[in-house]
């Protein structure tokens, strides 16, 4: 019988990304609530619930009368104590002249000092009173404080709200949109080690992170297409979760992300250096054992067991076990043996074998700029 035709790859050493996978929840760059801070009846609600609205648009109006006319009141105490002041300061000054030609006693100027001295304090309390009750009126017209999507409104038109009456809508502000995920204090640990020589080569030295780039699988399993980056690293690993909370932030344009989704972030934790890539499908798992069948330069198969290190989409990277120039078998596995001459023939992916695997592959963040270990 003529030896069997089986497909190799060959070999060679190539820089892998050691990409790590973590649980994440969408969050919102800011989340405000919008409260009412006077209370009063809502008189007209000017958002469409769900809609898009900028910083200063008009979310809510409360019935203004009561404000004004708390407004006005105050502006008449003001003016009369402001002509209250006008005269005791007129009389204060005559005191001061009769009191230095000996006219009237020290008695006589010191109460009409003093109640120049009051009639003044009565004029800033009287302001004081017309700036809180114009600062109610500005407060019955709720606006929002940032860009950002309304929600659907809790109160209606008509209802007395207060500041005890709870909050009557949100606005979150989505784009960009932040990812929130929790890092196992031991893969911090294992990340951190390669910068022990050169600290300042961290993506994450002196609280800056421009170079670990991110990618979101979203809860279907959907590639998010558009790269994020790290933003934050809490300062504490959490005692009750051996964790480090770190946060991210992805575009989003068209608002197509919301608050409270999950999914899944991908970060590349460093680069793997002399490592082989090869597709998963060569990979013989035999009770635990990791092994490859390698066609030697006679063509005669060797069975070798080698170590792994991540997947990159439907290609398996191999560590340690392999050399520069093997050639390992893809297709006709069934077909080998420990020592048995085969034909190698270069192996081809057909086009459904393409889609396939074009489909399973996930795009990898691009590598960051970190020593190789």
């Amino acid at each position: 019988m003529p030896p069997p035709v089986v497909q190799v790859i060959t070999v060679q050493p190539q820089d892998a990304p050691q990409t790590q996978t973590w649980v994440t929840t969408l969050t919102a760059d800011v989340n405000a609530d919008i409260r009412a801070q006077v209370s009063g009846y809502l008189l007209s609600q000017n958002y469409r619930n769900g809609a898009y609205v900028k910083a200063g648009d008009l979310l809510f109006e409360i019935d203004p009368r009561p404000f004004q006319a708390a407004l006005a009141q105050a502006q008449g105490t003001l003016a009369q104590s402001q002509a209250t002041n006008t005269a005791n300061e007129l009389t204060a000054q005559r005191s001061a002249d009769l009191y230095k030609k000996n006219v009237i006693s020290r008695q006589q100027y010191d109460d009409q000092t003093q109640a120049y001295e009051a009639s003044k304090a009565a004029v800033q309390s009287a302001q004081a009173s017309v700036q809180q009750a114009q600062l109610n009126l500005t407060f019955t017209r709720i606006t929002s404080p940032v860009d950002g999507i309304a929600s659907i409104a809790n109160a209606q038109v008509g209802d007395l709200v207060g500041p005890s009456s709870g909050t009557l809508a949100s606005v979150v502000k989505v784009d960009p949109i932040k990812v929130k995920f929790m890092v196992a204090e031991q893969d911090y640990v294992n990340f951190i080690q390669q910068f022990f020589k050169d600290p300042k080569t961290s993506p994450i030295a002196m609280g800056h992170h421009p170079n670990f780039p991110l990618t979101l699988t979203l809860a279907d399993g959907t590639q998010y297409p558009v790269g994020g980056k790290l933003t934050s690293v809490n300062n504490v690993v959490g005692i009750e979760t051996g964790s480090l909370t770190m946060e991210g932030e992805f575009p989003n344009p068209g608002y197509l992300l919301r608050p409270g989704q999950f999914g899944l972030v991908t970060g590349t934790t460093h680069v793997q250096d002399n490592a082989f890539i090869i597709p998963q499908r060569a990979v013989i798992n035999l009770q635990g054992i990791n092994q490859l069948a390698v066609v030697g330069a006679d063509n005669k198969v060797q069975v070798r067991t080698v170590e792994l290190g991540n997947t990159l989409g439907s290609d398996q990277v191999v560590v340690k076990g392999l050399a520069a120039g093997d050639r390992v078998v893809v297709e006709g596995l069934q077909k080998v043996k420990e020592g048995e001459t085969v034909n190698p023939q270069p192996y081809t992916e057909t086009p459904q074998e393409k889609s396939s695997d074009a489909s399973a592959s996930s795009p990898s963040p691009t590598p960051m700029p970190t020593p190789k270990g």
